[in-house]
């Protein structure tokens, strides 16, 4: 639940609570009370005739009582709110300078936002949902648990745990806590040895809190999500242990996201080994609950599709009512969709997914600079070309327009993107 999410109910309790007291107070203290008020009344209206005169005090009480009643409402508003942000200010010390009342509306007004639930994994997701927490707290991220290269595989050998980077990466992208926290659990140890080289905190704290919660992964994620105060949930597509496998397109088969793509070669079918595996029961129930579902970006063969894999979540989309959207990338990758236009990212994801999973493509038409072209091409990167007709004669409907951002790398504009996905739901 988020926040802020009772506080209609919490004010409604209070209003009660007053009237009963009251009520209560009036029943028990009537006759004692009453000779004593008008006793202390005639006082009153004998010194008030003094100043205008007995024909005018009834007049005088009317005006005085209004005054007095606009005042006492005025001390009890500003005692309250000003009693409320000092105790925001003890629990959060950041929260000062008149930012309590901000905030407060700012997360009713997420609370209020639309179910949207976001699916894929690698640096495309977590992307993403730094855009989407801007317009709800009611976001699902379900997240592809194939990763078997870094420090995530390792965890995942070592502790039999499912790989922890991607959903490391969705939790600080959805975190609103403070920023050193965030980069606590973003901190990699590049220049130690030994055991932690190469490991991230941030999957060392979430391997150690599976621990402490007696392998529990699910609890582990919750108590982390927690820690990071999180705008909506993070969820697996699975619990399961699981791997990639891939037939290449020379008919060779090759194990193992790593594995694939360094193989160099294209790949033509992919599958998940084993491939009955079950589907995170949350992140079906998000599926069909949902106001709008978005697929990617990502990559599309090692972060899009495996999540589509999973028996259950495929079944799920086909089946949802909401909006379902494909992002498209916005580059190519070298191992997996080298020199893939748009549409052949689609075609991928068809291919290999036996149900329709979405009736929108977003299509970035925004074009890099000849300069930052020249740079990825280096690395065998290349524009994926908005081939916007081939789409629409799949029969799906294109979202079009420049939804890029390019600063050291080029990557989709989580605002821009995520403006767009929210506009379908008007």
């Amino acid at each position: 639940m988020a926040p802020t999410a009772g506080l209609r109910w919490a004010g409604l309790f209070v209003f009660v609570g007053l009237v009963t007291f009251m009520l209560g107070f009036g029943l028990s203290f009537f006759h004692r009370v009453v000779p004593q008020i008008q006793k202390v009344a005639l006082a009153w209206d004998d010194g008030i005739a003094q100043f205008v005169g007995r024909d005018k005090v009834d007049q005088a009480n009317h005006l005085l009582g209004g005054a007095l009643l606009l005042l006492g409402v005025i001390l009890i508003v500003k005692g309250v709110r000003d009693g409320v942000r000092r105790v925001v200010e003890i629990l959060n010390p950041s929260m000062k300078d008149g930012k309590v009342v901000n905030v407060l509306v700012r997360r009713q007004q997420l609370a209020a936002g639309p179910r949207i639930v976001a699916l894929g994994g690698g640096t495309g997701l977590s992307t993403l949902l730094r855009g989407l927490k801007q317009h709800s707290s009611n976001i699902t991220a379900v997240v592809t648990v194939t990763d078997d290269g870094g420090s995530s595989g390792r965890l995942s050998k070592e502790l039999g745990i499912i790989p922890p980077g991607d959903i490391r990466n969705c939790l600080v992208a959805l975190a609103d806590a403070e920023k050193l926290m965030t980069d606590v659990f973003q901190h990699r140890f590049k220049n130690a040895r030994g055991s932690l080289a190469g490991h991230s905190l941030g999957n060392l704290l979430i391997a150690g809190l599976v621990d402490q919660c007696g392998g529990d992964f699910d609890k582990a994620l919750s108590m982390a999500s927690e820690v990071l105060n999180i705008r909506g949930r993070v969820t697996p597509s699975t619990l399961d242990q699981v791997r990639l496998r891939a037939v290449l397109e020379d008919g060779t088969e090759v194990c193992g996201e790593t594995a694939i793509v360094e193989s160099g070669r294209r790949i033509r079918r992919i599958f998940l080994d084993p491939g009955e595996v079950k589907a995170f029961p949350d992140s079906l129930a998000a599926i069909r609950e949902a106001d709008l579902i978005v697929v990617g970006p990502g990559s599309v063969f090692t972060s899009v599709i495996p999540n589509l894999l999973v028996p259950g979540i495929s079944e799920a989309l086909a089946e949802a009512e909401a909006p379902k959207v494909y992002v498209c990338n916005v580059m190519t990758q070298p191992g997996e969709s080298d020199q893939f236009t748009a549409s052949e990212h689609v075609s991928a994801i068809i291919a290999n997914v036996d149900r329709k999973v979405f009736d929108y493509v977003v299509v970035n038409t925004g074009t890099p600079s000849s300069v930052t072209l020249e740079k990825y091409r280096s690395s065998d990167q290349y524009f994926v070309d908005p081939d916007i007709e081939r789409i629409r004669a799949m029969g799906l409907r294109a979202i079009v327009g420049n939804f890029m951002n390019e600063s050291d790398y080029v990557r989709h504009d989580p605002l821009k993107v995520a403006q767009r996905l929210v506009d379908l739901l008007q």
